[in-house]
């Protein structure tokens, strides 16, 4: 009996069957070419690991040509971007509270006076440290600024104020993480990615699972509402959600000595539409998939995003606009102003909620595109 050879015809028509099958898997296709193009996009055009036009608020209390001179300067470094000035010190500490400016720039009263009297007046630049990388490129920048901010206004008489040290005094208070820890801006954040990925990929298989094993039709048997449904699927997921919560804060205030400044119960509370939003997520991607790996793959078309838009990985404020914009319609874009802000700041519910709204909106959104998916009858 002969041995049948290997046959390179037989290996072509194998190779053939497969990329027909690939081109009728419209949804794997689309993963194939979409992934790739939305990771070369984003780090492309979207990620920057030198931020620069950092929202930034000016209190000048001088208003001179001298102080007005000193801001120009710092607009022109490029990494601070002044959306506010002349505003209350309280008001300007509740924007860098809720995380949405990076920096403060108080000029105070005299400010002019002393320089030229050589009196070297101090100004204070409160930082938002809880983004390291954003602060340390920043904080350079403006004190190469101080030795040369004043080289065109001081001439013939004033000329010897340019000599060093520089005519005034840079105090820079790294608010929330003086020593710029690593550790304390990341470990937090892995909370809201972790609770991301674990939530909408596994309830993401939640229906599909059960299609694919044929107990589809005994649910649908039942008198059971898509709403009952959904939340049936939902709710044993939000306790194990709480489960890797307390995990989480365990390590990271043992294990990495991250300080948790606020109310850990209110960091509960505020995690409860954080989780349900992200199963919310998941149940809606199985209500749109096929099969299990249709439902994985659109997990990770929407984990992808979160990670790297949401600020986690690379400064928020860095980003191009459009990317902001993208950023803002994702709950872990929130989520981590909301858990670096209550561990790291001492945030209460008044600076808290302007980040949980967002949040509960999102969530409801995704929930109704669930219920309105939810098939009733087998396909």
């Amino acid at each position: 009996m002969m041995k049948d050879h290997f046959s390179f015809k037989r290996l072509w028509a194998v190779v053939v069957k497969e990329f027909i099958q690939m081109k009728r898997d419209r949804p794997t296709l689309g993963m194939i070419i979409g992934i790739p193009l939305m990771l070369l996009l984003l780090f492309g055009y979207a990620i920057n690991s030198n931020p620069k036009f950092l929202p930034t608020i000016v209190i000048d209390n001088d208003l001179t040509n001298l102080s007005r001179t000193f801001v120009e300067g710092v607009k022109n470094t490029d990494y601070f971007k002044v959306v506010k000035s002349n505003i209350s010190e309280k008001e300007a500490s509740e924007q860098l509270a809720i995380g949405k400016i990076q920096f403060i720039l108080t000029i105070p009263t005299g400010f002019a006076r002393e320089l030229i009297h050589g009196e070297r007046p101090a100004l204070l630049l409160t930082a938002d440290a809880t983004e390291s990388m954003a602060a340390a490129n920043a904080l350079a920048a403006i004190n190469t600024l101080s030795f040369n901010a004043f080289n065109d206004v001081l001439q013939g008489s004033l000329s010897y104020l340019k000599n060093p040290p520089p005519p005034f005094e840079l105090r820079v208070h790294a608010k929330y993480n003086p020593e710029l820890i690593t550790q304390y801006n990341i470990v937090p954040a892995l909370m809201g990615v972790i609770l991301t990925m674990m939530m909408v990929i596994v309830t993401a298989l939640a229906i599909t699972r059960e299609q694919e094993r044929g107990t589809m039709e005994n649910l649908l048997a039942t008198p059971v509402r898509p709403l009952e449904v959904m939340l049936g699927k939902v709710i044993p997921f939000i306790v194990v959600g709480y489960v890797q919560i307390i995990i989480i804060l365990l390590m990271a205030y043992f294990l990495f000595h991250v300080p948790i400044e606020g109310n850990i119960f209110l960091l509960l509370l505020c995690s409860l539409p954080f989780i349900a939003a992200n199963l919310s997520v998941g149940i809606t991607f199985s209500t749109l998939s096929e099969n299990q790996l249709q439902a994985t793959q659109l997990s990770y078309f929407f984990f992808l995003p979160s990670m790297l838009l949401s600020g986690f990985m690379f400064p928020f404020f860095g980003m191009p606009k459009w990317a902001q914009i993208l950023g803002n319609m994702l709950p872990l874009t929130y989520f981590l102003r909301i858990v670096r802000g209550i561990m790291l700041k001492g945030n209460g519910w008044t600076e808290t909620w302007p980040n949980v709204w967002p949040i509960i909106i999102f969530m409801v959104v995704a929930l109704f595109i669930g219920v309105k998916r939810y098939r009733r009858t087998l396909d």
